[in-house]
């Protein structure tokens, strides 16, 4: 089948330039955006429940500009002034950036890396003696917690936020021929909106594996993974499944 219409479940890219808005002209699709989650702050009770000590932690890890307003959202709830001395390992240079809404921006207590845990906990692991805390939400990708035990990091998780599903009703009569998702929560939101969603011939499109195993877990049929070799964006991913299609027109 021919695509010509694609939800992404993605907030719409800011400004004007956007590998989406390229691959909409280029194939004369119809591109959508909407996101199939949204993010609530927990309250100052439920933070205390987990019985976590701010003034016990001399770093913070911040994954996103979400978690950098919920950690500062938290730290004024529970009457916790954060010190100057506070050093901040950020995922990368653009969260470390936008720290300057809250702190004065100096390099020797503000770390980023590139992209990756990876990348930020080499950075980390020559930080001695440091103990970090890890502002996140309640569906914490593995991979972060895994990957700072493997590097012997010492740090605490604090869920700050959780994620939930999404309104989605005014799309009941609404159909599109691809529907995009980035986390399983998106999978989750379509599922909780839309109980007697069919799939039939709607592509899906997943962006990494807990997507992916989200898609196929749900009895649904994945159609186009990403990342991959000949893939590595989702937009990549997309473009070579509409060209597939056409050639077979």
């Amino acid at each position: 089948m021919a695509i010509k219409t694609i939800l992404v479940s993605q907030p719409k890219p800011e400004g004007e330039k956007s590998p989406y808005f390229d691959l909409a002209e280029k194939y004369k699709v119809k591109i959508d955006f909407r996101p199939f989650i949204k993010v609530e702050g927990v309250d100052a009770k439920e933070f205390r429940a987990q019985k976590i000590d701010i003034s016990a932690h001399t770093a913070i890890i911040l994954t996103s500009k979400v978690a950098v307003d919920h950690f500062f959202r938290m730290a004024e709830a529970v009457r916790f002034e954060v010190p100057d001395t506070m050093k901040y390992f950020c995922i990368t240079e653009a969260v470390a950036l936008y720290l300057q809404k809250y702190v004065a921006y100096r390099k020797r207590k503000i770390f980023f890396g590139k992209q990756t845990i990876d990348e930020l906990a080499e950075l980390m692991k020559k930080q001695k003696g440091e103990k970090f805390l890890l502002p996140c939400t309640d569906i914490l990708r593995d991979n972060i917690p895994v990957t700072l035990e493997k590097y012997n990091i010492p740090f605490s998780k604090a869920v700050l936020y959780r994620t939930v599903a999404a309104d989605l009703s005014d799309l009941q009569d609404v159909f599109y021929d691809m529907l995009v998702f980035f986390s399983p929560g998106g999978i989750e939101s379509l599922l909780k909106n839309f109980p007697d969603f069919k799939q039939n011939n709607t592509v899906i499109a997943a962006f990494g594996p807990t997507t992916a195993s989200a898609v196929i877990k749900n009895n649904l049929r994945l159609d186009v993974n990403a990342p991959h070799p000949k893939a590595p964006s989702m937009v990549a991913a997309i473009e070579l499944f509409i060209k597939e299609q056409l050639k077979k027109k």
